[in-house]
Order: C-alpha cells, then sequence, then structure tokens
C-alpha cells in the first residue's frame, strides 16, 4: 500500500460514529485457539466487535521517527488513548519497582526490552484502561518482533498498522535533539533539520519543537540518546523488528508512510492518508 493510499469509509455512517467505524475491510487472520505463552496467563482484556469499540491502532517506526507525536496527536483527534511502550518502560523506572534496575541497564544500552517485561507492563495498562471504560487504543512502539505481533493477536484484535518511514540520517540528527522538561516532563527537539535533495533524495525541513520558556532551563537529554545509542537502537531495529511489518503487511492492515518533513508538512498528509482529513474541520463544526 503506498503512502497516500486512503482508508475506505463507507458514506453511510452517521458522523458520530465514525471512529467506531474507521478499520481496514480486510478478511481477519484466523486466531490461535490456544497458546502457551506465560505471557498471556494473566491477561483478561475481552476482545470487542469493532461495530462496538473505538479503533485499536498502532504506531510502527524506528526509534526517533515521531511515533509518539503522531499517535498522540491521533488519540486527542480520535477520542482514544494512546498506550507508549515507552512511557509505560519509564514509568517503571521511576517507580524503583523490583525490575526498574534491571530496565535502567537495557535501557542505557539501547537494547530491547524482553517481550515478558513488556507484555507485563502492557496487559497492566490495557486491563486498568479497560475498568476505566475506555474504548480502543493507539500503541505505539509494539510490537517490536514477529513474536509479540503474534503474543498481541492471541489478545486483541489490531484494525490497522500505520508505519511512519523517515531516512536514516535525518532521523539521527532528529534523535540526538531531543529534549525532555525535567519538571513538566514533555518531550520537545532543539534539531534544526534543512537536508538538501541529492541522489534521488528530496531535500527536508525540520523546524525545532521548542519548549515555552519556563521549561527552557529545565531540558535534558534522555541517557540514551547518544549517538552510538542511537544508531544501535536502529541496527538493532533493522534486525529484528522490520519482519513485523511483514507481519501485518500480509493481513492486509499495514499502511506505511513516508515522513515528507515535519509536523507542517507530514500531518495533514497523514490525516489524508487515514482519510481523516475532514474529521477535525466537521468535529469542531458540531462542537
Amino acid at each position: 500500500m503506498s503512502a497516500l493510499t486512503r482508508i475506505s469509509r463507507p458514506s453511510s455512517i452517521p458522523f458520530s460514529n465514525i471512529t467506531k467505524c474507521l478499520y481496514f475491510s480486510t478478511t481477519s487472520a484466523a486466531q490461535p485457539e490456544t497458546t502457551n505463552n506465560s505471557y498471556l496467563q494473566n491477561i483478561n482484556f475481552s476482545r470487542k466487535d469493532p461495530k462496538d469499540r473505538n479503533v485499536q491502532w498502532v504506531f510502527l517506526g524506528v526509534p526517533g521517527v515521531g511515533k509518539g507525536t503522531y499517535a498522540s496527536r491521533l488519540s486527542t483527534l480520535l477520542g482514544v488513548p494512546h498506550i507508549a511502550t515507552g512511557d509505560l518502560v519509564r514509568e517503571e523506572l521511576a517507580s524503583s519497582g523490583p525490575i526498574s534496575q534491571q530496565l535502567a541497564e537495557i535501557v542505557n544500552q539501547g537494547k530491547l526490552v524482553s517481550d515478558e517485561i513488556i507484555f507485563n507492563l502492557l496487559s497492566k495498562r490495557l486491563i486498568a484502561g479497560e475498568a476505566k471504560g475506555e474504548s480502543g487504543f493507539i500503541l505505539d512502539g509494539f510490537p517490536r518482533t514477529v513474536k509479540q505481533a503474534e503474543i498481541l493477536e492471541g489478545v486483541t484484535d489490531i484494525d490497522l498498522v500505520v508505519n511512519l518511514k523517515l531516512r536514516e540520517d535525518v532521523l539521527v540528527e532528529k534523535c540526538l535533539g531531543r529534549r525532555i522538561c525535567s519538571q513538566c516532563g514533555k518531550n520537545y527537539n532543539v534539531a534544526s533539520i534543512n537536508v538538501k535533495g541529492e541522489n534521488g533524495n528530496p531535500g527536508m525541513s525540520m523546524d525545532p519543537l521548542l519548549p515555552p520558556a519556563h521549561c527552557m532551563s529545565k531540558l535534558i537529554t534522555r541517557a540514551d540518546d547518544t549517538e552510538e545509542v542511537v544508531k544501535e537502537r536502529l541496527r538493532i531495529y533493522n534486525d529484528k523488528s522490520q519482519p513485523v511489518e511483514d507481519f501485518y503487511r500480509s493481513r492486509g492492515k499495514l499502511l506505511e508512510f513516508n515522513l515528507p518533513g515535519g509536523i507542517p508538512a507530514s500531518w495533514p498528509r497523514l490525516l489524508e492518508a487515514l482519510n481523516l482529513d475532514d474529521y477535525e474541520e466537521k468535529r469542531s463544526a458540531a462542537a
């Protein structure tokens, strides 16, 4: 599927129900009847028919591509929780829980967190959300391996997988510019990227995402945002995570989207690819 292939949206669906109907019209793969995986033993996340729930989407892409930014924006637009496994890991790190030290060593070396740890954190979040009445979700940064995708498939039904892509030289520069406010915890980026087109690659510009004045003096760099660790994360992703694309492509659920630039250039085109380009305008008019 090309970067700007639009998702089919039946015109007969009332606009008020549209977020409950934005899913691929594709034959679902057969779900495994049983599983011996210990990660699922304590997961009681119930399956719901697409017509009775909101979207259940996954955002894929190499570390630093912008999954969190675009998933968060869509989360607000569609009224679904944005669940970032990276945030779940950082919350666990900050909690000084029993696995926080082990997680710190893994993260600082740029390695992938084990399936067992990730599923423990994710399952707790999904179950807690369901108990609060949440309907649907956008997963960010998960699954990262085919094994994880298979386990997730045994837990719940994913409607759509958005695979964000960005050229590697821009990715490295972008990751090195990431900053976090030590007080409010919000993410920013100080990198000002202006790459000229060459060797068939188009030029690309990305403005920095600077914080308000009261956060500027409180910006910190994540311990894992060094050039060495960033490149190691990209290598690991290429070695282990890209087969996940083939997994979802074979199920007819993969939408590949090449980011043309920063948020001002990419956001409208992403909405167009998702057939949501008129959604925000209509939602504002109905308010």
